[in-house]
């Protein structure tokens, strides 16, 4: 089955490419690209990085224009030839191997495997011919921190883009005398799907172009759509105009080898609100005005992390990493502090900003704890619009709240994670209180779109019963489950609240209730207590539907041998049920071993998957077990091996940021224990860094006789003093100074 998607999809890519060589080769007239200028840090950003590569293994990116945490991100929606999506590409509407281009659309999900925004979208077009898909070549596009560009032959048009937070600017060049068109599709959404109530009007009196939609994405359709406006005023007289059913065709007239500029306000709550976003942020400044802005807002965002390493390559990985991390969570609130809250009425965000589109089954774990080391800000504005959710919408925090509702995506409690960690890492500014009781309400009470499916099962058995009826991913909501009671304990805790703190302790090892003593893996377990008979550690998931069997429907998105390491609330407890330390090591180290052969793999397996969240920590794991230098040795092993310069440059999707955060923290040395206030030690692959932290204080990072032999540390010391254990601290790292990595070619003495 694998073999002939495989085929079927390497059949349309060589089609794609064959178009994409002839345009970009003799039968294209080549012009002079743009100039990218380098910033110190921008330099090393490539958004290309991560947009191609196995589809459903691929990072999901973009390199569409933004600005940290935008609302806008701006870029090229491709297509294979004849303009719809046969197969599943690339769900932020690129994908690096198709050979065109239907237009430039507004925003879009980073790195996520759901389809969603992609709204009004502009495409460029000349003479009488009318809107259409445009073949292009990578020879003739470029992009960088802010800015994106590419020319576009048949229609002889160089498409430029820009962005501030949520005005898009685009810049068309045309090399021809024929009329100039722009074409604005209100109607336009990710993949093949199409926005409803779409309309687009032209005012003749002061030359605004606006309109509006209701976004009807994978996930906004789950909470029947997000109204969606804009407004769009451009540098060059309107000539004449069209309306048609949902969109806009402006034509600008001969333009004789020159450009027109449009900016493009956008909000979330009215057509008003998207001309005051657009005059805000612009007013006064052309196409090149908001492009400086924009990379030196990257500039000032990057320069959080200043790095030291000898290899271009590894810069590359790391900045383009920093990047990712920083384009989700999304913006909600306008200029005025308006926002569209999950009861769909408008709010005022009060002394933060609004944020949604947080991939809290995957950002928990890596990038919300970067935030709370580098950009607390943007933690606090996440809590606070959290518990905000909570409050317009279902009384619980969301799992992956998207735009303005619930999208039901995943499983789970993540936010507890989220809140917990903020917490415990001295972010207390914000309604806890109201957080915690949300979090207390979803771990004894089903809801929809939200919290936690078939909880009163996994309250009455301490697990989830496998023969209960239409139940599925038993084993991996339990495990999780688990490991969010832990965080409602350890708030609780911190709280005061010494009796929900023990009851909630209790359920945090219920895990335990699935593990199964002979095997000694976690399985599906019947109510009458039995384990099922048909099990597998070595089948993953995405082999369900191709199985007469139901070997892997306990687990989600992998196999039992991803999911055998996941009790981040007990590591130590967990290890024990393995028997002894050195069973777990054998154990662990086997599952390392078995990694797919390569990156982004056609089938990642079933053995070590940085690409997906249920083992993204597992290289860590063995320091619990007394092999620090493991942790060391496959750590090292992930950065090389498992994140590169290339389109594929990931492991599998984004997801918001999350693995390029992981990135980040692995290449600095330390990584978050999600949930707590700890990180665990590694091995850095950088010979140093200077970490600006959220309170001020500057982290410097020293890793002597660091190289691609040295992965081994030899000591580590904090400030002079030796840091002997797995871990290190929240609250040490945040008093700043010297961190000390004294590396080697050969494992420490244990």
């Amino acid at each position: 089955m694998l073999q002939i998607i495989r085929a079927f999809v390497s059949v349309f890519v060589a089609i794609e490419t064959l178009f994409a060589g002839i345009f970009g080769g003799v039968l294209v007239k080549k012009i002079e690209m743009p100039e990218i200028p380098e910033g110190e840090y921008g330099q090393y950003v490539d958004p290309f990085i991560g947009t191609g590569g196995i589809p459903w293994t691929c990072g999901m990116l973009s390199p569409a224009a933004t600005v940290p945490f935008g609302s806008v991100r701006l870029g090229p929606d491709t297509c294979f030839l004849g303009g719809t999506y046969l197969v599943k590409t690339n769900t932020s509407d690129y994908y690096y191997e198709h050979g065109h281009i239907k237009g430039f659309s507004h925003s879009r999900l980073s790195g996520t495997g759901s389809e969603d925004y992609s709204n009004f979208r502009i495409t460029p077009s000349i003479g009488n011919n009318g809107a259409k898909i445009m073949p292009y070549s990578h020879s003739m596009e470029e992009a960088s921190a802010g800015y994106y560009a590419v020319y576009l032959p048949s229609v002889a048009c160089l498409a430029e883009m820009t962005a501030d937070i949520h005005t898009g600017i685009h810049r068309y060049t045309f090399f021809t005398n024929e009329d100039a068109h722009l074409y604005i599709d209100a109607t336009s959404a990710a993949g093949n799907r199409k926005s409803q109530n779409a309309y687009a009007k032209y005012n003749k009196e002061n030359g605004i172009i606006s309109g509006g939609c209701l976004l009807w994405g994978n996930f906004a359709s789950r909470y029947d759509g997000l109204p969606a406006y804009f407004a769009a005023v451009a540098s060059k007289p309107v000539k004449s105009y069209e309306i048609t059913d949902g969109g806009i065709d402006l034509n600008f007239g001969s333009l004789n080898n020159s450009n027109v500029e449009i900016k493009v306000g956008i909000s979330y709550v009215s057509e008003e609100n998207a001309l005051l976003n657009l005059k805000s942020e612009t007013e006064g400044l052309d196409f090149d005005g908001v492009r400086k802005n924009a990379a030196a807002d990257w500039e000032d965002a990057l320069s959080v992390i200043r790095i030291n390493s000898d290899n271009n390559e590894i810069k590359t990985n790391f900045y383009t990493a920093l990047y990712h991390s920083m384009i989700m969570p999304t913006d909600f609130t306008d200029v005025n502090g308006e926002y569209l809250g999950f009861d769909k009425k408008v709010h005022i965000a009060e002394g933060y900003t609004y944020r949604t589109d947080m991939s809290l089954w995957d950002t928990c774990r890596t990038t919300h704890p970067l935030y709370t080391l580098i950009r607390q800000d943007i933690q606090l504005d996440c809590l606070n619009s959290l518990v905000a959710m909570a409050d317009q919408g279902a009384g619980v925090l969301p799992r992956w709240p998207q735009g303005a509702g619930y999208s039901g995506s995943m499983f789970g409690d993540n936010a507890n994670i989220v809140v917990t960690e903020s917490y415990l890492k001295g972010i207390t500014d914000f309604d806890v209180e109201s957080a915690y009781e949300a979090m207390k309400y979803s771990s004894e009470n089903a809801t929809n779109k939200s919290g936690r499916g078939w909880v009163e099962l996994y309250n009455e058995y301490g697990y989830i019963p496998a023969d209960a009826e239409g139940v599925r991913r038993t084993v991996a909501k339990t495990v999780e489950y688990s490991w969010e009671d832990g965080a409602i304990a350890n708030l609780a805790l911190a709280l005061g609240k010494s009796e929900d703190a023990e009851y909630y302790g209790k359920k945090a090892m219920y895990y335990k209730n699935v593990f199964n003593p002979e095997t000694k893996y976690f399985q599906a377990r019947n109510a009458d207590g039995s384990f099922v008979w048909n099990f597998s550690p070595y089948i993953t998931s995405f082999y369900d539907a191709v199985m007469i069997k139901k070997f892997a429907d306990a687990y989600c998105e992998g196999s039992a041998r991803q999911w055998r390491w996941n009790a981040l609330q007990d590591i130590d407890g967990m290890i024990e049920l393995f028997g002894s330390d050195e069973y777990f090591v054998t154990e662990l180290e086997d599952f390392m071993k078995d990694a797919s052969l390569s990156r982004a793999a056609l089938d990642p397996g079933h053995g070590f998957w940085v690409g997906n969240q249920h083992d993204i920590h597992t290289p860590y794991l063995f320091a619990n077990a007394g092999r620090p230098d493991l942790t060391q040795k496959w750590v090292r092993w992930t950065l090389e091996n498992r994140f590169s310069n290339d389109i594929n440059g990931l492991d599998g999707n984004d997801d918001g940021g999350t693995l390029s955060a992981w990135y980040v923290f692995s290449a600095m040395g330390f990584y978050p224990l999600a949930g707590t206030d700890k990180y665990w030690l590694g091995s850095p692959n950088l010979s140093g860094a200077e970490v600006t932290l959220s309170n001020g204080n500057t982290l410097k990072i020293t890793a002597i006789n660091q190289n691609d032999k040295n992965v081994y540390v030899e000591s580590v010391t904090l400030n002079g003093n030796a840091l002997d254990g797995c871990y290190v601290t929240h609250e040490q790292l945040m008093e700043g100074g010297e961190l000390v990595f004294r590396m080697s070619n050969k494992p420490a003495a244990n």
